[in-house]
């Protein structure tokens, strides 16, 4: 077999595992889409569809972990692509743990529906559930075209998102204190906003990991208004 072949071949692998983390990327944010309409609509069999499908997904990661220490093995990589095998080792548990978050949302939900679902207005849960597929669409998106500025401004709109959460969590305990009826179904809330926020936090790992790639840099401790300008020297 010819060095050109064995080269082909390793290519092929490399773009069957980012395909692989891709489809699995988006498998989750079909899971963060579906947790987040189960709660707008209080719809339970949306619900129990997220907790169905987590068994799916852990498979996913079992598989494509599998595979990246299988390649780094057999092909012995060097420079990119030896941090392109190392940095979707570390992605595929941040897609992973994402996951968890919306099989949260989603077992959180059952329980609001079946304590009688008292409602609290909760508009910044449902623009951060909004803004939390939005970030990870991007990292995702990001990872396709390693693209390392469009992960860097990834990493700076997280901010937001934890504008959001932190704005609930200010309203959530004014309503509990107002009310003490609504504090049981108030933690609930608290818990979704929570796992939103944590969404939002590993999204932002995915793009940490991608300038990686890109750059060659751990730029995991590097504040948000220097990233961009570190992405661009």
């Amino acid at each position: 077999m010819s060095d050109k072949h064995l080269s082909s071949q390793f290519d092929a692998d490399l773009n069957l595992l980012c395909a692989k983390v891709l489809e699995m990327g988006h498998f989750v944010e079909m899971q963060i889409v579906t947790a987040m309409r189960s709660l707008n609509d209080l719809n339970p069999e949306a619900a129990a569809q997220v907790i169905r499908n987590e068994q799916q997904l852990n498979a996913m990661e079992i598989e494509i972990d599998q595979a990246c220490c299988y390649t780094i093995a057999r092909r012995q990589p060097a420079a990119r692509d030896l941090r392109l095998l190392m940095a979707i080792s570390k992605m595929i548990p941040n897609l992973e743990r994402a996951g968890d978050e919306a099989e949260k949302i989603a077992t959180r939900t059952q329980r609001i529906i079946a304590n009688g679902a008292r409602m609290i207005n909760y508009s910044e849960i449902k623009l951060a559930g909004e803004m939390a597929v939005t970030i990870l669409r991007r990292a995702l998106e990001a990872f396709a075209q390693f693209d390392a500025f469009a992960a860097a401004q990834i990493v700076r709109d997280d901010r937001a998102l934890d504008e959001e959460f932190r704005a609930f969590v200010r309203k959530l305990i004014t309503y509990m204190m107002e009310d003490p009826r609504t504090i049981s179904v108030g933690l609930d809330y608290l818990s979704i906003a929570k796992a939103i926020e944590r969404i939002g936090d590993h999204a932002t790992n995915l793009a940490e990991f991608i300038i990686y790639i890109v750059k060659g840099t751990d730029v995991r401790h590097v504040p948000p208004d220097q990233l961009e300008r570190e992405v661009l020297t």
